[in-house]
């Protein structure tokens, strides 16, 4: 008996190894599929979002993109997936990043961004096990100047600052998380963990009004 020849090659499978190519083939002939991830020639596919999770996320989203907003040549995204160098293509749960056009790293491909952000979180639940793994050693590789890895379940920040191409773990001052490549990005770690926007913000926006901030909107500038 002859078997019918197979016309297209299976659809995306967790575990499945291949290409970048072979990922945005297979990948584009799902639409109905939102979350996939290509790391290492990996393919993985998140389970469902919790509660916890969606929460957490969408504070850290709240800060990057009112950081964006007061800062014109930045700009952030969230879920949205990167294409990097390596042929990866990770799906950050957010990214702040610069604008191509004001010296940044990256540029948008048939509608998908190509490059590699600035500054990547990640809210380690269900997921931890490949965000501390294999995401945090591709962001490593990749050269993403920044990694915010929230940790539900410990309730603590791992805030990784890449430094002669290798990861090494920030200290808050005070409570307080200052980034080193988004000056006035500032994060009061205890007003996450209690749910408290309003403190979150009036942090951020003391950031925002530092004399940092001010100069990096200076050297933004100079670079456009």
């Amino acid at each position: 008996m002859t078997l019918p020849a197979l016309l297209y090659p299976p659809l995306l499978r967790a575990g499945d190894r291949m290409s970048l190519d072979e990922f945005l083939d297979r990948w584009n002939r799902m639409p109905e599929l939102k979350f996939a991830e290509l790391i290492d020639g990996t393919v993985y596919m998140p389970s469902p979002v919790y509660n916890a999770h969606m929460r957490r996320d969408n504070r850290i989203q709240l800060l990057c993109g009112y950081y964006a907003a007061c800062t014109p040549g930045t700009d952030a995204g969230t879920n949205g997936t990167w294409l990097m160098p390596s042929g990866a293509a990770p799906q950050p749960d957010c990214s702040l990043y610069i604008m191509p056009e004001f010296g940044g790293r990256s540029s948008v491909k048939n509608g998908l961004t190509v490059g590699v952000p600035e500054f990547v979180s990640e809210i380690c639940h269900s997921s931890r096990s490949y965000d501390l793994g294999p995401k945090l050693a591709l962001y490593q590789s990749a050269a993403v100047n920044e990694y915010l890895a929230v940790l539900d379940e410990e309730r603590r920040f791992e805030w990784r600052t890449l430094r002669e191409g290798s990861f090494h773990l920030m200290e808050p001052d005070s409570g307080i998380y200052r980034s080193l490549i988004f000056p006035g990005l500032w994060i009061d770690e205890a007003a996450f963990w209690n749910d408290d926007s309003a403190a979150l913000l009036q942090t951020l926006d003391q950031g925002i009004a530092s004399p940092e901030h001010a100069d990096f909107l200076k050297t933004l500038q100079l670079i456009k």
